[in-house]
Formats: C-alpha cells, structure tokens, sequence
C-alpha cells in the first residue's frame, strides 16, 4: 500500500502513523502542504500511484481544501472534503447532529451582538459562546453574567474577521467534571477515554486528567449515529453524561462534537488498545475496498 500523509506538522500523532506503516513495510508520501501546490487539472508528482491519503493538517482551511483536491485527483482521502467541511464548522456540526436524531447541547445561532446577548439571556447563566471554527478549546468562553455577556460580545464584535461576527451560543451542560472522547472508525470505536479537570473545559490539550472509558450500549449507538451524521471516516467523537445519578451512571448522553483530524496521542497512552496499529488495520481495508471497487468497475 502506498499512503499519501496531508501535514504541515509532524507532531506525535503523525509518528505513532508513520511508525506503524513503516512496520508494515507500506510505502509513505509525505506530502506538506505549506510547500505543496495543487493544480486544479494534473495532480502533483506526489499524488502518483496513492491507495490513500491521510489528512493530518492542522490548519482547518488547508485540510478542507487539501481533501477537496485530493478528491478531485480520484485519490480516497481519509478523511473526505464533505466530512471535513461538516466536522471543521461547529453550526454545520450540529445541523448535521439533530438532522440525524442524535442529541446534542441546545443551540442559537446569531449574527450581531444585539441578538446574541438575546439568545444569552433566553439561555440564561451561565452558558457558552464558542467560535464556530477551533480547537483545543480555544476562544471559548463560559458566561456567568450579562456583563460578562457584554464585554466578550463587544470584544468579538471588534475583532475583524467574519467568523467572529457569528455567536455561537450553546447551553452550558452540567457534567460531571468530564466528558469522554472516542476515537472511532466508520462508527466502530476503537477506544475510548474520559478527559476530567476541575475546569468547566475537560481538552486534554488543556491538561485534563485520561483515563480508559468503556463505552455502554447506549454510548455506542451515539458513537455510530454520530459518524454516520457526519459521513463516517477516522473520527473523535465526543460525549458528556447527562442526568449522572447518585450511582454515577447517566441517564443518557449528548454528543457536542464531532473531530476529523483527530488527535489520539492521549488515548493511546491510556488504552491497552494498539491505536496506530488499529487505524492502519482501518487503512488498508479502505484501500483493499477501493482497489476491488476499482477492478469490478
């Protein structure tokens, strides 16, 4: 098999992948996208006789376009443009959600100031202004109080790009110091983790406590209802309980996010799980598929 890496870091994450391919003595396209050009007819010299391409980009406007153009070269691209777009975009990420059945935290949606302190103050306090584009919990903030409202809006308002000029407001969901990540593929986990803090934000990147979670059948139906929203593919999956009872069980769960270049360096400390090896089983079946897909066509 011959893999195609989309990157522009090669942080652990990527050296768990090239490692294990390398294991398997698969032949690696290292292709980064900084330096990169991308002709909108001939393919670039490094897309040459690709099974696959593995988006690993951090940067979400080179991975959407990036992915688009792969695509557009006939190359199967882990994970696709239609998938990054839905997953990179927090109101299209859940848009996608509750158009598929699968809970996920109440949400409005404004475009001035004036309308987003409405929504705020129909939410009530506290609650949650997030970008519509991030991660690691960056730019998000947990309002207590109409003046804190106030002053963050303004600060949005001020700050030049269009993106800041859409609020995002979401309810702030009481969970119990944790939510749980889980790294899946096509809807079929891999593993799982709970990320705990005494912070309201739980990210791992934000020093949160890991720990291995071992998801129930509910949890599981969510996990492939989730990626199925989404259009499937290698993705982090993101869950809180709801409703925890004085055994600690939840009465349900409420998916918030949907990740598609997820990061999994955390989960594989944690897990007995083999990550990397797991994600490159997952690889080359994809590829195997495409490759019969291709020959009966």
């Amino acid at each position: 098999m011959k893999v195609g890496m989309l990157y522009s870091r090669i942080r652990r994450d990527e050296k768990l992948l090239l490692s294990e391919l390398r294991d398997r003595d698969h032949e690696i396209e290292k292709i980064d996208v900084r330096k990169q050009q991308f002709n909108i007819s001939e393919p670039p010299a490094k897309f040459e006789g690709l099974d696959v391409v593995v988006d690993r980009c951090l940067a979400t406007s080179r991975s959407v376009y990036a992915t688009k153009f792969a695509a557009a070269y006939d190359v199967p691209v882990v994970n696709g443009p239609d998938v990054a777009e839905v997953c990179s975009d927090k109101v299209k990420n859940s848009l996608a959600l509750v158009e598929a059945g699968v809970p996920t935290p109440n949400t409005d949606v404004a475009f001035t100031k004036d309308a987003a302190l409405e929504s705020i103050e129909d939410f009530g306090y506290p609650c949650v202004l997030k970008p519509v584009v991030g991660s690691w919990g960056r730019l998000m903030a947990k309002i207590d109080s109409r003046s804190a409202a106030e002053a963050i809006l303004e600060h949005k308002e001020t700050l030049g790009h269009y993106e800041h000029k859409i609020f995002y407001v979401q309810e702030f969901v009481d969970k119990p110091g944790r939510d749980i990540r889980v790294l899946a593929v096509d809807g079929d986990p891999i593993a799982a983790m709970v990320r705990s803090s005494d912070h309201w934000l739980t990210n791992a990147a934000k020093g949160a406590e890991t720990n291995e979670f071992e998801l129930d059948d509910r949890a599981l139906e969510l996990v492939e209802k989730a990626s199925d929203a989404v259009g499937g593919g290698l993705l982090g999956i993101d869950l809180m309980e709801v409703g925890v009872g004085d055994d600690g069980e939840p009465e349900d769960y409420t998916v918030h996010e949907v990740n598609h270049t997820v990061e999994f360096k955390a989960l594989n400390e944690v897990t007995d799980v083999d990550v990397p090896a797991a994600v490159v089983d997952w690889l080359e079946s994809k590829a195997a598929s495409e490759s019969d897909a291709e020959v009966t066509a």
